[in-house]
Formats: structure tokens, sequence, C-alpha cells
């Protein structure tokens, strides 16, 4: 029996760490740097305690021997407050400190000895410069705010990458979108099968509202991320801090808002259509410092024309929007299937549908202690 229980264990653990190295991509950040004395020799032993303010998480990490520390794994954005110390030494602490997704953050410290009073040295920050020594290839970042103030006509992921100055929709550097690689949180959104031309297949898994940050990588060296070519998109969701946050909103169009003439070519008419989308947004603590949660969901409902071809009525199509098959033509098919077996064809002249999607996220942050955070989605 207990051959039994490890072997099936085992096998467990195998299937999710075959899981997690199928779903690579960035999902944290990363602070490093090294810790000098006033006479720049290294300082082995320091202590690097580094706080993210609206959660109140914790994380830290010691240096060696030759001054330098890395701290991975951490939650992107901030501020963080990072506070340097070690006995003997006046302490120093640094704020307003934002980390990017996927981005080593360089933060380097020389401390001061002092034998009479230890003193604390307070540093403004300020956010990572894009010139970094540790960067692993071209690469965008855009942040939450930055996706509230751009303009998006679709509300999708492609209209947001188009900040990167590689990227055409889904297309990076002139390769063909499907390529492409998306993830959120590290799992995998790609359209494998190449049905279409939407990346991920189905349009964007989930609301614009639910992303916290978007990083727009362009053929990375960075061994985290594989399993593609050409152009990368991660994307990481949102969590709870320590105030309780919450948004609703709604967007509409119809075809009233929409142009009726390109060129010199006129519609004539719009077919009657519209978007209507739904959403609220709400995250908070549960446990202060401790135990978060962050909800979303999003309606949308689009009824529309699929088709917007149209039958002429003298046979001369204009390449556009209507055929050279005219009305009495259709007209007399759809009398011979009826009249003959019975078969109604429906309308040839509108052909509407009912899109509808609904999309929702729910996730809670553990902070178990220092070394050890849990994430569920």
């Amino acid at each position: 029996m207990n051959k039994l229980l490890k072997f099936f264990y085992s096998t467990l653990l195998f299937l999710f760490m075959a899981i997690v190295s199928y779903g690579q991509g960035s999902t944290t950040s990363f602070l490093q740097g090294k810790i000098t004395d006033e006479r720049q020799q290294a300082m082995a032993g320091a202590t690097i305690v580094a706080t993210h303010e609206p959660s109140g998480t914790v994380y830290g990490a010691n240096t060696n021997s030759q001054g330098l520390y890395n701290i991975e794994g951490m939650r992107p954005g901030g501020p963080y407050n990072v506070e340097v110390s070690f006995v003997g030494y006046a302490k120093r602490t640094f704020t307003e400190i934002y980390l990017l997704l996927g981005e080593h953050t360089t933060l380097n410290a020389d401390l001061s000895q002092t034998s009479t009073e230890l003193r604390e040295v307070t540093v403004i920050g300020s956010r990572t410069s894009k010139f970094s020594t540790t960067k692993t290839g071209a690469t965008t970042n855009i942040s939450g705010e930055q996706m509230i103030t751009l303009p998006t006509i679709s509300r999708s992921i492609s209209d947001i990458t188009r900040v990167s100055p590689y990227t055409n929709g889904m297309s990076f550097s002139g390769g063909d979108g499907r390529s492409t690689n998306f993830t959120v949180d590290g799992s995998n959104f790609n359209n494998n099968f190449g049905l279409g031309s939407n990346l991920p297949g189905g349009g964007n898994p989930i609301s614009l509202d639910a992303i916290e940050e978007v990083q727009v990588v362009i053929a990375p060296f960075d061994l985290r991320q594989t399993n593609f070519i050409g152009g990368g998109i991660n994307a990481i969701t949102k969590s709870g801090t320590n105030n309780i946050k919450g948004s609703a909103y709604t967007y509409y169009t119809n075809q009233n808002m929409r142009g009726n003439k390109i060129g010199d070519h006129n519609f004539s008419r719009s077919d009657k259509e519209s978007n209507s989308i739904y959403g609220f947004t709400l995250g908070g603590p549960i446990v202060k410092n401790k135990l978060f949660f962050f909800g979303n969901l999003e309606y949308e409902n689009s009824p529309k024309q699929i088709v917007r071809w149209r039958a002429s009525t003298d046979g001369v199509t204009d390449e556009q929007t209507i055929s050279r098959v005219t009305e009495s033509d259709l007209e007399t098919v759809s009398d011979y299937l009826r009249d003959k077996y019975g078969y109604e064809t429906g309308s040839f002249s509108s052909f509407p549908a009912n899109v509808s999607n609904l999309k929702y996220l729910a996730r809670l942050d553990w902070n178990i202690n220092r070394d050890n955070k849990l994430s569920v989605r």
C-alpha cells in the first residue's frame, strides 16, 4: 500500500512539473545589486528586506561573499520599500521602487560605519531605466495605468501591444501572428491549431480590466521563455491589496457610431448592430498583509450582421459589399427549393447573429511567510 501511494504521489508530482515547464512565461520580477562599505569593499552577510507597500508582502535576501544579492519571484509593480542593513552600519532605506514584469532591477547601496549612533538614510528611488545591462532582449512593458489611457477600439491585447515598435497587432517583425507566444500568468493561450488569424484563437481569454501588466518580448534569450519563435506576450492578472478597491464599467457602440464611407465608396446603409460590455472588478484583503482576493466579471453582447455582402439589382459588383449575383437569381433559387423540397432558405438580404461572451476571473494570494507565497486562480 505504501509503495502504491509513493508511486501515485511521484506520478502526480511529475505531471505537475511537466505542466509548469510547458506553460512557461514571465510572471514575476527580480531585484538584484551589490552592497559595499564606504571604501567600496564588498559586504558579505548584509540584509536586504523589500516590502511591497500595497499588500505588505515581504521579500528578503542576504549578500554573498562578493556582496551580491538576488531576490526572485517578486510581485511586479510597486511601490516597494527596500531596507539595507548590517550590524554596526547605518541602515539605508529606498522608497518608491517599482519593478517591471520579467525584468531585473538593479539596486546598489553603500553603507557607512558608525561607532556611536546608528542612523538611517532614506533614498527616494525611481522607476527602472530601460537601458539595463541585465536585459534579455528587446522588451516593452505596459502597465495597468498605461492600458487605461491607451485608445482601443476592440478592447483587445492586439491594440495594447502596438505600443511596441516591433508589433503590428499580433505579428512581430513581419512574422506570422499565429507563431507568437501568448501567456496569462504563465499559462499558454496560443492559437495552436492556427484555424484563425486571432491570438488567442477564441479572442481575449480575460478582460483587459483584470490585467495588471503586459510585457512584449522580441526573440528573448531568457531561458524561462521557450517553445516559441519570434515574439511573445506575457500578461499577469491583478491581485488584491490591503485596500478594498473596485470598479464598474460599461462600453457601448452601434451602427450610428461607425462611418459609412471609405474613400469614394459609400456603403449607402448601415446594418443594425451593436456591442455592449458590462463588467466590474473588486479586490481587497481577507487578512491584512496575509491573504488577499481579486475578482472580475465581464459580459459582452454583440448582435450584428455576420455577412455584409448583398445581392445586386443589375448583376454588377462594386467589389466591396455588392455581389454580382442578383436578387432575382437568389429569389428563383429560394422559390425552387421551397416548392420542390419544402426547404426554407431564409433571408438573403439580412444575416443577423447574436454573439455573447462571458469572462470571469477569481484570484487568491496568500503570503505564507517571507520565503513562500501561494497564488490560486
